[in-house]
């Protein structure tokens, strides 16, 4: 028998229901039960199939939409309207690809939705994002095309089912494939890829690309000492400070460990990435709160540049490895740009290691002494032992270079012990109460048998205790808080005087100049040389401490003066005692002694009015050109403004010649002065640091250019003819 013609969504009275609560398959049902001709069976068949699909759409599993032939929505599900921020009755006549961001925003690679309804093509499980502020779920979505009688478009009908936990379950597998877990910065494998895909696009394009590869300094000690969640906290921290000064996150990566990694496009000015460099290591060095405790670390930057120093990732973080490595030798805390000579210097440093371990017996260590001099009087009150290490091969060897060596060598123990009571036994010789000040290193400091060592050395020389000065820098501060206080407690029980060096280099807190027992406060020569500089705040800042160690009864000395004006002002200041060049180098032991005969040492400072930009005295073949002529000419001094060289008689002021550094750093430089076979010249841009002491130029000619210009030359008939002037000779 047939049913009666009724509403399927099961209600009685349609009217009062509203047509647009029945649902798209509600009213397809009423019209398909309508044909009073279809058996009954058929019309339950189809009802209880539509009853289903309704029940399914429901239920937010799944959704259904239909479009006229212009695309427009004719029918959307009302719950999945409502998630959009909608009513399906608002979004009725909204173009269907409306409703959805286009494939391009989100990176997937896939046809488009607007490509696939032109073409009138099926398409099934379609990923797609929700292009409604605040709404950011994933929709697969589902279509076909349908056609009327005459084989014409009549629109489309299709459904949809929300794919968005799928998605962020892929996302977040993706990341963590990709990105470190615990910084979120991009992980070794990441920036791996990263770095070639630049490297090989920028050498297609010539353009140059920089690493920085960092370290951090003492990282182990907190892991050690406050245990891996602290370290793992300190961590994100440090990606944070990183993140901040370079901005981009995608070139910000974590290697493993305390190592990261930065990618730089398109910067090679070396003097904007050693300022970038110092500005990373002062951020990393300044202090850090975890977990309710004080934490110091600092960082070392080796940085390589592409294409000068490797054309290749393996090559271009070869390099930079290597510098880093350097930087790290060279006392920590500091960055080195990649150079040539690194490769040799390793191997150098590895033979040093060799010849350190056996240097103390065999002789070859002595101690200077620098005077320090009470900057009223003139008068020395004491002096500072300096190690010096006399190679038999290679001469003189900064401690600037051998002192790094013994620490990771586990050679500073020794040898500090060494300094301690041979710098004893010679000041117990000196006539007067001249004191000695002896540096202590932070391995040093840390060993429990440090002040059982010291009173063996003071009782072995007789050198009453208060003529004995330790120097101890910033960095002790670092350890157990608890076992600090216990060795200044037990070394100030000596009588020994305690002095705080380095002051202001990173470092610095009040706090624990209140507990710690200091007699004096060595202010950094970092401060000292920019004081006079117009426009410089060091000298405040020179003032500040200065009143600091005051309040708090304690001495004050300016380390590096060289200059006298940097002298008026560190007087005007009210430092109290001065070190530097501008009253002395170090002397050796005789020469001490003589001039403390007389029982008293009085030094007459001088030195060059002003202070000068540093000077770095060397011998150092490089090229002039002038006039399509190569020189061979010898610097002997370089400053960041010029040069000392000699090898060409009589060139006139004002010519104008490039140098030739090697490795394509080129400085156009003007001549100043000349004196026979030796000129003075300036350069039309100032040098920069290399991280090392030493000193490059901003800029290098790419090897791109030296390429087209080799491969320009090759190709002239005739290679130019040189010309030079006829008064100048080589010499």
């Amino acid at each position: 028998m047939d049913m009666p013609s009724r509403n399927i969504s099961g209600d009685q009275d349609e009217g009062a229901a509203g047509e647009d609560s029945r649902g798209f398959f509600g009213k397809l049902g009423s019209r398909m039960s309508r044909p009073r001709s279809e058996p009954a069976a058929a019309n339950l068949h189809t009802r209880d199939a539509l009853l289903l699909l309704q029940n399914y759409e429901e239920s937010g599993r799944g959704w259904f939409w239909a479009t006229d032939a212009s695309g427009r929505i004719t029918y959307i599900t009302d719950a999945v309207a409502r998630l959009m921020g909608r009513t399906g009755g608002a979004l009725l006549g909204t173009p269907f690809t409306d409703l959805f961001l286009p494939v391009d925003s989100h990176g997937e690679r896939q046809r488009t939705l607007p490509f696939l309804m032109t073409k009138q093509s099926k398409f099934d499980e379609l990923p797609l994002r929700s292009a409604f502020e605040g709404d950011d779920r994933w929709w697969a979505i589902s279509g076909s095309p349908h056609f009327d009688n005459s084989g014409k478009l009549a629109g489309w009908r299709g459904s949809g089912n929300d794919i968005t936990a799928q998605r962020r379950s892929a996302e977040d597998a993706s990341r963590l494939a990709l990105y470190d877990s615990l910084t979120g910065l991009a992980n070794r494998f990441h920036i791996s890829k990263k770095l070639d895909t630049t490297l090989a696009a920028f050498s297609q394009q010539q353009r140059s690309c920089a690493i920085m590869l960092l370290d951090l300094d003492r990282f182990k000690q907190v892991n050690d000492t406050l245990g891996h969640p602290a370290g793992d906290a300190l961590l994100k921290q440090v990606a944070e400070r990183l993140l901040k000064i370079v901005g981009d996150k995608e070139m910000v990566s974590r290697l493993g460990g305390d190592e990261f990694q930065i990618i730089l496009p398109d910067l090679e000015d070396r003097g904007k990435l050693g300022d970038m460099a110092a500005d990373i290591i002062a951020s990393l060095s300044q202090p850090y709160s975890v977990e309710g405790s004080r934490c110091i670390i600092g960082a070392s930057v080796g940085v390589a540049i592409a294409p000068f120093d490797g054309q290749t990732s393996d090559d271009l973080v070869r390099n930079a490895d290597l510098a880093l490595y350097a930087a790290k030798g060279n006392g920590r805390g500091r960055f080195r740009f990649y150079s040539s000579d690194l490769h040799q210097a390793a191997e150098d440093r590895r033979a040093l290691e060799e010849d350190l371990r056996d240097a103390l017996a065999r002789g070859e260590m002595e101690l200077t002494y620098q005077p320090v001099v009470h900057s009223k009087s003139n008068m020395v009150t004491g002096v500072e032992a300096l190690i010096r290490w006399t190679h038999p091969d290679r001469g003189h060897i900064s401690p600037a270079v051998f002192i790094p060596i013994a620490e990771e060598a586990n050679l500073i123990w020794p040898l500090g012990e060494w300094v301690l009571r041979k710098a004893c036994e010679d000041a117990a010789r000196w006539p007067g109460d001249l004191r000695v000040a002896v540096n202590v290193s932070p391995i040093q400091f840390a060993n429990e048998d440090l002040p059982r060592i010291v009173a063996s050395a003071l009782a072995t020389t007789g050198l009453p205790a208060d003529r004995l000065e330790l120097e101890i820098t910033e960095s002790v501060f670092l350890g157990d808080s608890a076992e600090t206080a216990r060795m200044f407690k037990a070394l100030k029980a000596l009588g020994v005087r305690l002095a705080l060096d380095d002051f202001g280099t990173g470092y610095s807190s009040l706090g624990y100049l209140q507990s710690a027992p200091f007699d004096k406060i060595k202010i950094d020569q970092s401060f000292v040389r920019g004081a006079t500089v117009p426009g410089s705040r060091n000298g405040a800042i020179i003032a500040a401490i200065v009143a600091l160690a005051e309040a708090l009864e304690m001495e004050t000395t300016a380390e590096g003066i060289e200059s006298l004006d940097q002298l008026e002002l560190i007087r005007k200041l009210n430092v109290s005692h001065v070190q530097g060049y501008v009253y002395s180098k170090p002397v050796g032991h005789g020469e001490l002694i003589e001039h403390t005969d007389a029982g008293s040492w009085t030094i007459k400072p001088s030195g060059p009015a002003k202070q000068r930009n540093d000077r770095f005295q060397m011998f150092r073949k490089v090229g002039a050109i002038h006039d399509n002529h190569r020189y061979n000419v010898v610097i002997r001094n370089l400053s960041t403004t010029g040069a000392f060289i000699e090898g060409i008689l009589d060139v006139p002021v004002g010519t104008r010649f490039v140098i030739d550094f090697g490795e394509g750093q080129l400085a156009t430089a003007t001549v100043r002065r000349s004196m026979k076979h030796q000129q003075g010249v300036e350069f039309e841009q100032t040098m920069v640091s290399d991280g090392n002491g030493g000193l490059c130029t901003r800029h290098r000619v790419s090897p791109y250019l030296i390429a087209a210009a080799t491969q320009q030359a090759a190709s002239q008939l005739e290679l130019p003819s040189f010309t030079t002037t006829s008064d100048w000779k080589a010499a």
